[in-house]
């Protein structure tokens, strides 16, 4: 887009200074000094018509790497430009528009380029917000030697740079608990002399003991197990309570809530688990990645939480572990969640006390330390429950809903 060349305060005061010494002479009968009015006049129009004929083109081109950073992680971003046309360009100032949380955008001086001439800028971004954030466009202005008169440019082409939710590391004990779904079930394997294909692996935590091969526990001197099938993968489904009127003004409890969902998805993750994010992105979906993606992107909505409730239901029908992450606010709501865990399965509650997390001082003032309506609903079909209040960490509350056990854990480092 091109902005046509416009008076400066410069170029206006001469204008403005021009007609009144042009005007003055007239009434004194001062021809000279009408002269040198109609001069001074002459330099801010002269500058208008000269800077109306636009600038050979430039192209830009926008690397950013990476694309997808954890919050406060630098991302590189690089703009290349280069000249086109027949002429040479004219000497500008280049400003790059930023999301505001991203910070202030870098401004430079773009040198003269011959037609086919490079330029390369860099300049590094972080955010400690989850979101996708513009990069540009690009806005070239250029000035004339006299400074009467302005013109700019706008680039096309805008980047975004992807911020995850913030994970927090929830410790090394793993989720016991239920949970084996469908998710990548292998049917057990048949030897060709007629006898089951066994194969021996270490104990873990929570095997039967009637498992336990004795003659390779005896030779190794550490408990070892039949393994007759291979393990199927186990299901995890977590809710996401997304409702914009449950939260109101409590915008830090629905952040709060993304950052648990986020930091759980990567945990349980970790652990083996097939995990499902219910009120962001597509339920049916396994790829953690995907669901953080989605997460980075979720913001409240005004949909009703039933058709989310009903999702996680039909995943957790064959069993499965889940979290419901839910806001205090409009208990009725919430009243269908309970109903999600499947018998024998564990249900991990996490009620926000949003009335705790409210921008409003004044508001905060009436939180009550109690656990609300919902609290004892869920306690009372069977889910372990927490109520969730402002400055409570995520890992502390994970750790009280669900005491950690001992076991082995994956290290996804690179997504903290």
């Amino acid at each position: 887009m091109i902005r046509r060349p416009r008076l400066t305060g410069r170029g206006q005061v001469f204008l403005a200074l021009g007609v009144v010494v042009v005007a003055l002479g007239t009434l004194l009968g001062y021809p000279d000094i009408t002269r040198a009015g109609v001069l001074v006049t002459g330099l801010p129009v002269l500058a208008v018509v000269v800077g109306w004929r636009p600038p050979p083109p430039v192209t830009l081109q926008r690397l950013v790497s990476p694309t997808l950073v954890a919050p406060d992680q630098p991302a590189d971003v690089e703009l290349v430009l280069r000249g086109r046309g027949t002429r040479l360009s004219p000497l500008q100032v280049a400003e790059e528009q930023l999301d505001p949380l991203l910070g202030a955008g870098p401004r430079f001086l773009l040198p003269r380029m011959d037609p086919g001439e490079r330029h390369t800028v860099r300049y590094r971004v972080a955010s400690t917000s989850r979101g996708a954030h513009p990069l540009g466009p690009l806005r070239l202005e250029r000035r004339d030697p006299f400074g009467m008169t302005t013109a700019s440019v706008q680039l096309p082409g805008e980047s975004h740079l992807l911020v995850l939710p913030r994970i927090e590391p929830l410790g090394p004990g793993r989720v016991h608990g239920g949970g084996l779904g469908r998710e990548g079930q292998v049917p057990h394997m048949v030897a060709l002399h007629g006898e089951d294909d066994v194969s021996i692996r270490a104990y873990r935590d929570g095997d039967d003991l009637r498992r336990v091969h004795w003659p390779t526990t005896a030779h190794r001197g550490e408990l070892m197990v039949r393994q007759e099938d291979r393990p199927a993968r186990r299901r995890a489904v977590l809710l996401l309570d997304a409702r914009a009127r449950a939260y109101g003004d409590a915008a830090e409890a629905f952040e709060w809530a993304v950052r648990a969902v986020a930091s759980l998805a990567v945990h349980l993750g970790e652990d083996g688990y097939a995990v499902h994010v219910v009120g962001a992105g597509e339920p049916g979906r396994t790829d953690l990645l995907a669901a953080l993606r989605s997460l980075a992107l979720v913001e409240p909505t005004a949909d009703a939480l039933t058709p989310y409730v009903s999702d996680a239901h039909a995943l957790t029908a064959d069993g499965a572990v889940v979290v419901a992450v839910v806001a205090d606010h409009d208990p009725e709501a919430v009243l269908a969640v309970p109903a999600v865990r499947s018998p024998g399965s564990l249900g991990v509650a996490l009620v926000l006390d949003t009335t705790s997390f409210s921008d409003d001082p004044e508001v905060r003032g009436w939180a009550v330390p109690d656990d609300g309506e919902l609290v004892p609903i869920f306690t009372a079909a069977g889910w372990r429950t927490r109520t969730v209040r402002d400055g409570d960490t995520v890992a502390d509350v994970w750790a009280a809903a669900v005491p950690p056990s001992p076991g082995r854990r994956a290290d996804l480092a690179g997504l903290r």
